[in-house]
């Protein structure tokens, strides 16, 4: 199978043959993709291939000098003009620092030396054909130079190239440990893992993982993608949420059906061509799950999570709030496999829909995610959470945006039992030996109460508890908490009621199943 690598090589082997004269390629792992430029050039029948950079000058592959040219790029120009008018051979110049020379009043004389070059290169006979390639980690092509260069953005590897570099890993090591290295069902998960990484970082993750604990540990690899984030600074990276899907309590609909999407993401259907999942929308009352629930599905499914801040991506520069949005999206598709998280995504995009005065920002960034969210190839899941629905433009709700819109409303009784036992675990404590009665407390004094509301009574619970002598709470402890709430179901009850006729009309699918609220009301299903 081609690897995306390959595919670029192929396409850059095409264009030199079209006699492109200046190429601009974009990556930062400049050994990785000299060879396959190598391999181009030499598809292309350009035998002599030469390197430059300011610190060696022009060196061959294997960093022999060449003795053309110095570390003065206008020298070179020199050199390749003069083998385009007189010499024997065709020849490709690979140029590693060049974009640095574009600044200041020299800028100006390397700019135009190779525009003219761009220009009359095409035209040298093809036995005496030159091509000049610029490799750089910048995307910022001149002004003058951009309608004399073809850029090329050189992708990171894909699943299969990243798959060579670990096996490249474990052959490397010893024959006694090369058995136990990638265990059965690790060397799938491990590639996983690795996707989105360059490929220098992917084999220096292998290497480490097999330093640390002679084997590759999936986990420790994922666990790289964090310096990613950091470096381009348009994304948040969260720890995963401890417990998983088991720390929300309730919500048995949405968790069934984000358990069966994992096995979307296994090599079998891989292999059966099942697409990935897309993501969902969850809309409903505050401090019900919606925001947990996004945290708890990366643990869930072992992958990233991402926290995208639309209101963080705007800036004051014109322009740059919509380059930062397209950076996040260009990082997100590096990432690979990640659950994407839009924190109530109706007040970043308030403006889009109320006539905010911020010059068509909010409107500019509706567009790009709904047009990045209709397009994308990758593998990451973006769940967004929103509280009020009416704030919402109509073309994000509608189907082929999201696998799914959920509503998730106030938890019943057999939810609120969850949520509380969940909250006590959450704190390193257990109901049953405690002999808390969690189920009394819950069904009696919690009626009305969101989930966020239910999981507050046991930090209040334990600080009571320490203060009257350090023991261990009580179930009258956390009666005495509930006994101060004033639920928002009484505060808001009004807007509450406005989400359940939204979610009755617009026909949402509520998180909760209809058997899990026949329990909690007693009432017997007709099926």
């Amino acid at each position: 199978m081609t690897t995306k690598s390959q595919a670029t090589a192929a396409d850059i082997s095409a264009l030199l043959r079209a006699r492109n004269a200046v190429l601009w390629v974009i990556t930062r792992e400049e050994a990785r993709v000299e060879r396959y430029l190598f391999e181009a050039c030499a598809s292309a029948g350009y035998p002599a291939v030469r390197f430059w950079d300011c610190g060696d000058g022009v060196t061959t592959l294997d960093g022999s000098p060449a003795n053309i040219g110095s570390q003065d790029p206008g020298e070179v120009f020199t050199a390749i003009r003069s083998r385009s008018a007189a010499g024997n051979e065709r020849g490709v110049w690979i140029m590693r620092d060049l974009h640095k020379w574009f600044d200041g009043i020299v800028g100006v004389g390397v700019i135009r030396t190779l525009r003219n070059l761009a220009r009359q290169l095409p035209a040298v006979p093809r036995e005496r054909a030159q091509a000049i390639i610029v490799i750089t980690p910048s995307a910022e092509v001149p002004p003058e130079l951009q309608g004399n260069v073809t850029v090329v953005d050189w992708p990171n590897p894909d699943r299969d190239e990243i798959a060579s570099i670990l096996d490249a890993a474990i052959a490397s090591l010893p024959e006694e440990l090369k058995a136990s290295a990638a265990p059965n069902g690790t060397r799938d998960a491990a590639i996983d893992a690795a996707v989105g990484l360059s490929g220098e970082e992917a084999a220096s993750c292998y290497a480490k993982s097999l330093v640390q604990s002679k084997r590759i540990d999936p986990v420790a690899v994922a666990k790289e993608k964090k310096r990613v984030i950091a470096r381009e600074k348009v994304l948040e990276w969260f720890d995963p949420l401890p417990g998983g899907l088991d720390a929300v309590g309730g919500l048995d609909s949405l968790k069934s059906w984000l358990v069966a999407r994992k096995v979307a993401y296994s090599p079998k259907a891989r292999a059966y061509g099942l697409p990935s999942p897309k993501g969902c929308l969850l809309v409903g009352v505050p401090g019900c799950g919606k925001s947990l629930t996004a945290k708890a599905i990366a643990t869930a499914w072992g992958i990233p999570l991402l926290r995208m801040d639309l209101g963080a991506l705007k800036s004051k520069f014109v322009g740059e709030s919509e380059q930062n949005l397209r950076r996040a999206f260009r990082v997100i598709e590096s990432v690979g496999r990640c659950v994407v998280w839009l924190d109530e995504i109706e007040k970043a995009l308030a403006g889009a829909t109320q006539g905010a005065a911020d010059g068509g920002v909010s409107s500019d960034a509706l567009g790009a995610i709904l047009s990045w969210m209709q397009d994308r190839q990758g593998e990451a899941f973006v769940i967004a959470t929103a509280n009020d629905v009416s704030a919402l433009p109509p073309e994000l709700l509608r189907k082929g945006r999201w696998d799914e819109v959920w509503f998730i409303d106030l938890p019943n009784e057999e939810e609120r039992v969850a949520v509380l036992a969940a909250a006590v675990r959450g704190h390193d404590r257990d109901a049953s030996s405690m002999k808390l009665d969690v189920d009394g407390v819950a069904r009696n004094f919690c009626g009305g109460f969101s989930g966020a509301e239910i999981a507050a009574l046991v930090p209040e619970a334990l600080f009571a508890a320490f203060a009257d002598g350090e023991r261990e709470p009580t179930a009258q402890d956390l009666v005495t908490a509930a006994k101060n709430v004033v639920p928002l179901s009484k505060t808001s009850g009004e807007k509450l009621a406005r989400l359940k006729e939204w979610q009755q009309r617009c026909g949402a699918r509520p998180a909760t199943s209809p058997e899990s609220v026949a329990k909690s009301t007693g009432v017997q299903l007709d099926l």
